[in-house]
């Protein structure tokens, strides 16, 4: 739900490194509207928008850049605040929409770098939800 503007200062014009993205428009940091970086692929999303929506703009902006890029290996800042029922943000994802997205990224990773994926825990607000994703996440992981 909320752009990764440290991860963006840190990596933004390092062209060794792709930060693909997504977070709720107009919520804190308020920022990320603008890349930093040609290195960077920003998807500022209304609030209020469901996972469909949501992963057509993946397929259609990030999936693209990943295989141009190729890269070497797959690091996932996975936060879950993204879920409909996080009251922290409004935006519509549910268990299968992180689901499909680690698959996607995992086929990348799969296809340009050996398999070779880091997920880091980042965070989410509804520890139900929270707990619900996670397991999702890694099922897909882990292919089961």
């Amino acid at each position: 739900m909320h752009h990764g503007n440290g991860t963006e200062d840190i990596v933004a014009g390092d062209e060794r490194i792709l930060m693909v993205s997504f977070f709720q428009d107009g919520i804190y940091p308020f920022n990320g509207g603008v890349p930093l970086g040609t290195n960077m692929v920003n998807l500022p999303i209304p609030a209020y928008t469901r996972g469909e929506a949501i992963r057509e703009l993946i397929t259609a902006n990030w999936i693209p850049r990943l295989e141009e890029f190729k890269p070497e290996m797959i690091f996932i800042s996975a936060g879950f605040d993204a879920h409909r029922e996080d009251d922290m943000g409004q935006l519509g994802l549910v268990e299968a929409d992180y689901e499909w997205m680690t698959r996607q990224l995992v086929a990348v990773a799969e296809k340009h770098c050996q398999g070779r994926v880091v997920s880091c825990l980042e965070g989410g607000y509804s520890l139900s939800s929270l707990a619900r994703s996670v397991a999702a996440h890694i099922r897909a992981l882990a292919d089961v």
